[in-house]
């Protein structure tokens, strides 16, 4: 043993290696060789006599899906869904990281930040499964306001934007605690109210941050399907047309074809945002 550690101890590069060897194992075979097996699979079709996987290339599947209006239609409301939640999540995030990291007491500052994990600690099903309480008929909202949005797309949204609204405020916060005060101070000097100092001085800072905090809202919400089992009523997304080909159609090649949609659509989105700086932020 002492002659091996010495060994490693004279090469360096031989022992990162080693430590680097089962993670690296772990992402190729778990994460890229399932991700290689869906894209495979996406090109694979079902007879339609006996059921079973033709093991063949054919770009049936992506023909249908692009041929097919309720397909575009299903991918349009998805990336539609993900925007909004995006959007909301940015609106209701950036004052609340604001408020933590430039107003309240160093010593709230950390209560602030367990108080924003504390709800993903939370089942996410728990929480999908309150929701659903809180918005059926006769329910909490409806005996307060009078009246309940009811299940359909709009719970869906402000659901998700419940459920990923912490995974925005904390790179938006993490970004403002690195803005210095003086900054701030310097703008009020020189006469800047604080819209001004918000839009010259916060505003670009800022965006890195909303763009890391975008990764997750938006990724998550475009292949969920729990959420709209739950609160969506007949609502569908790219997940439940997944889930639906995996189910009762058995026809994994179209759902594998389905899948990569959303992968397609990360890619873009990762390939735009990477120039913002966005993923140092993560």
């Amino acid at each position: 043993m002492s002659s091996l550690g010495s060994y490693l101890h004279r090469h360096p590069r031989l022992r990162l290696a080693g430590l680097l060897s089962a993670p690296l194992l772990w992402l190729v075979v778990a994460y890229l060789g399932a991700l290689a097996v869906l894209l495979v699979s996406a090109f694979w079709t079902v007879n339609g006599f006996t059921g079973g996987v033709v093991r063949e290339f054919s770009l049936a599947n992506f023909r249908t899906i692009l041929s097919e209006d309720v397909y575009r239609a299903v991918t349009l409301r998805s990336l539609g869904v993900a925007a909004a939640v995006t959007v909301i999540c940015v609106v209701l995030a950036v004052p609340m990281a604001f408020f933590m990291a430039k107003v309240a007491k160093p010593r709230s500052r950390h209560w602030l930040v367990i108080a924003i994990l504390t709800p993903l600690w939370a089942s996410y099903l728990v929480k999908a499964y309150a929701w659903r309480i809180l918005l059926a008929n006769g329910g909490p909202i409806e005996s307060v306001f009078g009246a309940t949005p009811g299940y359909g797309l709009f719970a869906t949204i402000l659901v998700l934007s419940y459920l990923w609204l912490p995974y925005m405020i904390l790179p938006i916060y993490a970004g403002l605690e690195r803005l210095p005060d003086s900054l701030l101070e310097a703008s009020a000097d020189l006469g800047g109210r604080a819209g001004r100092t918000f839009r010259s001085v916060v505003l670009p800072m800022l965006i890195p941050s909303v763009f890391a905090g975008s990764i997750f809202t938006f990724s998550l919400s475009l292949g969920d399907y729990i959420t709209v089992q739950i609160v969506g009523g007949k609502t569908q997304l790219i997940g439940n047309l997944v889930y639906a080909n995996i189910g009762a159609a058995n026809n994994l090649p179209f759902a594998a074809a389905i899948a990569t949609v959303p992968v397609v659509i990360m890619v873009i989105y990762l390939t735009a945002v990477r120039r913002s700086g966005a993923l140092e932020e993560l």
